[in-house]
């Protein structure tokens, strides 16, 4: 290795680079979440574990403690992509990202010089830029002069990477990074280049169809010689290259933009079909069944939904498993896809550091460098009480739309490892009730999906200190040992059925016994280190009514509360009450509202006979939906009250789209609808159908039921719902429950 100057000949391979002074700060001030940047409006296209995450224009701007570049394994391989004319930035006329895997931005200039000296007035020259993400990201750039006169039209592209791990995007301090190589040039070809600190080579390789008039540092220029009303056209390919990625695949741009576009259409086809007499209704549907689409990805362990954008484009056991549940209606396959991937991933042994334990279910993956130094836990890490609850509800979810008692059987191993868990390791001090403490420093302080550390408190305000037993989880096992006691009965297992229900029965007793607040009139969100109450009113009561934990003779109360003024915000069901110490529309979990959350709430209700309540909140949150671009509803929005003229107010650092949102109005029609499947039965019943008043017809198409496929019409007459089954292929029958 040779030295010279601030730059060192390094050889990595067989490949030569030469390393420059990385001068970003080791340690930002504080950890942040660039919450200034992300009011702004963005542009993501994904595909797999590959997206990009721009501003307005498309661009990435070179700009202090920015979180938009493009992204993979919780890597940043772009941090600065740009485009000029003249030397000018040019003028945005519109952009959008609305088919998820591409997007188009349509500029024009301002007022510029040509290559030779010449004078171009603004709005001559147009460029339509064409982006979409496959196996690598592709873009084809369309310039056309509207002068009146021959031009050169000086078109300069920037690229840069900083290979920054996610976590750092997101403010966790580094003490060292890796080698940072410069830029390197190669004919058509510019290379940015990053050998990290775990001894991973990263590489930025974008290749350009068009040989440019010159490639200097991160700078790449043409010079587009343009007639009048003549067009050029520039296209390039950016791969993302790590060890063992697989080159990529034949086909020119217009081919592999078509093959993306089929993709769609096939997942599309193959869901189930709902028709609504109402547009803006399909709109969010459509944008809903998109997304999940867009957030599925092939990964190591397994194909399952990614979390959300820009922050959680990764495996969450929790987020996967919600999200699986709530779209069973459009495809159960997804959610058998879900399962098969958290098994592999099923804990083996006792970690503190990752906080594994036998049985449990991960809570999140990372792939970056920080995650290969075990710097972070997420290797995976298992921090969440919730997981394994749910997970063998998603398993029984799973069976009840399938049938596939034989699915369940293979499984037996996992779920009594999961059922362990639960009753020694979740459970550890033997009161009854799973609750959480954390055991590693780098680990989450609260453990539920409410996680962050500020997120349980007291009614003073003060915060809860552990082990914490939530309410919400204790209502998650609760249902998953009735559903699994139910389906051991029908496998012939007498004794651990009878075992599961009877501990089932004896959990509800004593979690309405110790959660139940007479002066509240309402569920506890917890009970803290002490076995205290943390009497603050939550909505995760809401679960505990869809997990039907809560005492029949309880229920009128809870449902009061929540669709008290304190509680429904006009968008949805906040996720504190107003009235609370700790409440702040303005925050992740202190009186926000969340989607999936809401979504739950629905079906709880739905199945307690609260249809209009149940139909209040729907319409909340699908009236938000159409406030937001594309009709996409994001992670969470603020707590604020609606009023009469209003808008969600939008919470500045929330995933956009999140798969658990995707998901929420899915859950939100089987509860309008009054779906339930018992596929072991063949049988799907329908329970009290009850049309909002903006519906008026649902036509459910393609609707997969064990070995049946169904077609079902909802009519709204009044206040009265009707269905009927349009189509029947297969053995399944259908019952109506009053």
């Amino acid at each position: 290795m040779s030295t010279k100057g601030n730059k060192r000949d390094i050889v990595v391979g067989d490949e030569h680079f030469a390393a420059v002074d990385d001068d970003r700060p080791v340690s930002p001030s504080a950890e942040r979440y660039v919450m200034s940047e992300s009011r702004a409006r963005r542009l993501t296209i994904k595909e797999g574990e590959l997206f990009t995450y721009v501003d307005a224009m498309g661009h990435m701007p070179k700009t202090e403690h920015s979180a938009l570049g493009l992204y993979y394994h919780d890597t940043r391989f772009l941090s600065h992509h740009e485009m000029t004319l003249g030397g000018r930035s040019p003028v945005l006329l519109s952009s959008t990202a609305d088919r998820n895997y591409a997007s188009s931005m349509e500029f024009t200039n301002l007022e510029m010089r040509s290559a030779d000296g010449s004078h171009i007035p603004q709005s001559t020259i147009h460029v339509r830029c064409t982006r979409f993400v496959a196996d690598r990201v592709h873009e084809l750039l369309r310039v056309r002069n509207y002068h009146d006169r021959p031009v050169q039209v000086v078109l300069d592209l920037y690229f840069e990477a900083d290979f920054a791990d996610l976590f750092e995007v997101r403010g966790t301090r580094r003490r060292r990074r890796g080698t940072l190589f410069a830029p390197k040039v190669d004919g058509r070809t510019l290379t940015l280049a990053y050998l990290g600190l775990d001894e991973v080579l990263r590489k930025t390789v974008i290749t350009f169809e068009q040989a440019p008039a010159s490639i200097e540092a991160g700078k790449v220029r043409f010079v587009l010689p343009l007639a009048p009303r003549e067009r050029r056209i520039l296209s390039f390919a950016i791969d993302v290259v790590v060890p063992d990625s697989p080159p990529p695949r034949e086909g020119d741009f217009n081919a592999k933009l078509g093959g993306m576009r089929r993709d769609y259409e096939r997942w599309m086809a193959e869901s189930a079909d709902v028709f609504a007499d109402n547009e803006q209704f399909m709109g969010v549907l459509r944008r809903s069944q998109s997304d999940l689409r867009m957030l599925l990805a092939k990964t190591r362990y397994g194909t399952l939904p990614l979390a959300g954008v820009p922050w959680f484009v990764a495996p969450f056991g929790r987020d996967a498993i919600i999200t699986a549940i709530e779209a069973l209606i459009l495809d159960p396959r997804f959610a058998v896809d879900t399962v098969r991937a958290l098994t592999k991933l099923q804990g083996t042994t006792d970690n503190a550091f990752r906080e594994e334990e036998p049985g449990k279910i991960p809570h999140e993956i990372r792939q970056g460098e920080l995650a290969n130094l075990k710097a972070v836990p997420q290797t995976p890490y298992y921090g969440a009480a919730d997981t394994t609850p749910l997970y063998l509800l998603l398993l029984c979810e799973v069976v009840m739309w399938t049938g596939d008692l034989e699915f369940f059987e293979l499984l037996r191993e996992h779920i009594e490892a999961a059922l362990t868990w639960i009753d020694r390791y979740g459970d550890a001090d033997g009161d009854g009730f799973v609750e959480y403490q954390r055991r590693s420093r780098a680990g989450l302080l609260n453990q539920g999906w409410r996680d962050a550390h500020n997120a349980v408190v007291h009614a003073d305000g003060s915060i809860a200190q552990g082990p914490i037993a939530l309410a919400e989880v204790q209502g998650y096992v609760y249902h998953a040992k009735r559903r699994l006691a139910s389906l051991y009965g029908q496998l012939g297992d007498v004794e651990l059925s009878e075992r599961l229900q009877a501990e089932a029965q004896e959990l509800k007793r004593r979690f309405n016994e110790r959660f139940w607040m007479d002066d509240e009139e309402y569920v506890a969100m917890a009970l803290d280190g002490d076995k205290r109450q943390v009497k603050t009113v939550a909505s995760t009561a809401g679960h505990c009514l869809w997990s039907r934990i809560v005492d029949d003779e309880l229920v009128p109360a809870v449902v009061r509360r929540l669709m008290s003024p304190d509680m429904f915000s006009g968008w949805g069901v906040r996720t504190m009450s107003k009235a609370a110490a700790a409440y702040n529309p303005v925050s992740f979990y202190n009186g926000s509202v969340w989607p999936f959350d809401n979504a739950i709430l629905v079906r709880g209700l739905k199945k307690l006979g609260y249809a209009q309540e149940a139909n209040r909140i729907t319409t909340g949150v699908y009236e938000a939906a159409l406030a937001y671009e594309n009709s996409r509803l994001p992670e969470l929005f603020c707590g604020f009250t609606r009023r009469a003229v209003n808008r969600p107010v939008t919470f500045p650092m929330a995933c956009s789209p999140y798969a658990a949102s995707a998901g929420a109005m899915l859950l939100m029609l089987q509860s309008m609808l009054g779906l339930y499947a018992a596929a072991e039965e063949n049988v799907l019943y329908v329970h009290s159908p009850t049309l909002p008043k903006w519906l008026s017809e649902v036509t459910v198409s393609n609707l997969r039921l064990g070995r049946s496929t169904l077609s079902l019409r909802f009519r709204r007459e009044g206040s009265q719902t009707s269905f009927a089954v349009r189509d029947k292929q297969g053995p399944a029958r259908i019952v109506v429950v009053e």
